[in-house]
């Protein structure tokens, strides 16, 4: 039996004067899933998560969250919504539990019912021994952790979770991992825009891909992975030998010229990858598993995007 829908988009667009952020998308997304928003900077997947948030009225086209209508019902909308935005935007004159209690009179909480839930989250989140600790005392990934339990005080349907490890170190960043996991566990739709595509190809049951406002690719992890690269990936210095070699043995083969290396993939290719071992420089070549950064690169180009 198929999840319901939580969050359906139909051509949505969103437009600033003649630029076009957001170009006629559509996509689904289903209750209890992690899905992910994966694109270079400038593709259009923030604007759409504030859409969804109802942060940004949209310009065209129809946008649901758990049945309502964002341009009819927004101040519903925000209630069922937690937001963990990338930036550090906690209060730094209070304490970590004053943060939350503070936080949960947006959305009327009684203040015995923000209490027990402020020290639940404490718990949850591991911040027991910070709990009365002002926010300039925290690390980097205690206040990552809080800015996670603020999302979750008022027992979100919907999690939007922006970049939520950027600058962890990576016991703090599996902390964070597995935090999400449990919720999905609970049932907590999560919604995530990460630049890291092993975090992606970890949390997501799905993803989208968008670029220029549009969404240029979209399934489950390793699906993409499948479909665009392979199984394995051999990474070999820029050599034209190495070239003119594929072009006549393996006509099949994908390959990408990028700087100083040449990044092969093939499926129906492999039984080749040994022979260029062994031909060309074979204490400088590499053959490694296919990942979700090569299809992200592959689909949206290695050039670097301000």
């Amino acid at each position: 039996m198929e999840s319901p829908i939580v969050i359906e988009a139909t051509d949505l667009t969103k437009k600033y004067g003649d630029l076009i952020a957001v170009d006629a998308i559509s996509f689904k997304v289903y209750k209890g899933e992690c899905f992910g928003f994966l694109g270079p900077n400038g593709a259009g997947k923030t604007t759409t998560i504030k859409m969804i948030h109802c942060v940004l009225p949209i310009t065209s086209g129809e946008l649901y969250v758990s049945g309502m209508n964002v341009k009819e019902k927004g101040r519903e909308i925000k209630s069922i919504i937690g937001v963990a935005p990338q930036e550090t935007n906690l209060d730094p004159d209070f304490t970590t539990i004053r943060n939350l209690l503070v936080y949960s009179r947006y959305f009327d909480i009684p203040e015995e019912k923000a209490l027990k839930k402020a020290q639940e989250l404490i718990e949850f989140l591991h911040l027991e021994e910070k709990k009365d600790v002002i926010i300039d005392n925290l690390s980097s990934g205690m206040k990552r952790r809080l800015i996670l339990a603020r999302a979750l005080i008022n027992d979100p349907e919907i999690l939007i979770l922006d970049e939520p490890t950027t600058g962890l170190d990576p016991q703090a960043r599996h902390l964070i991992w597995d935090t999400i996991r449990d919720l999905k566990k609970r049932g907590v739709t999560i919604i995530l825009t990460t630049h890291y595509m092993e975090e992606a190809a970890q949390l997501c049951d799905r993803l989208i891909i968008m670029d220029y406002g549009k969404i240029i690719e979209k399934g489950k992890p390793s699906d993409l992975v499948k479909k665009h690269i392979g199984d394995k990936v051999l990474e070999v210095p820029n050599n034209k030998e190495i070239i003119n070699y594929l072009n006549t043995t393996c006509p099949d083969a994908k390959y990408e010229v990028a700087g100083e290396k040449i990044y092969v993939s093939s499926s129906q290719c492999e039984i080749a990858f040994p022979e260029i071992l062994e031909k060309f420089f074979p204490h400088e070549a590499l053959v490694r598993d296919a990942n979700l950064e090569d299809v992200f690169l592959k689909l949206t180009g290695r050039r670097l995007r301000d």
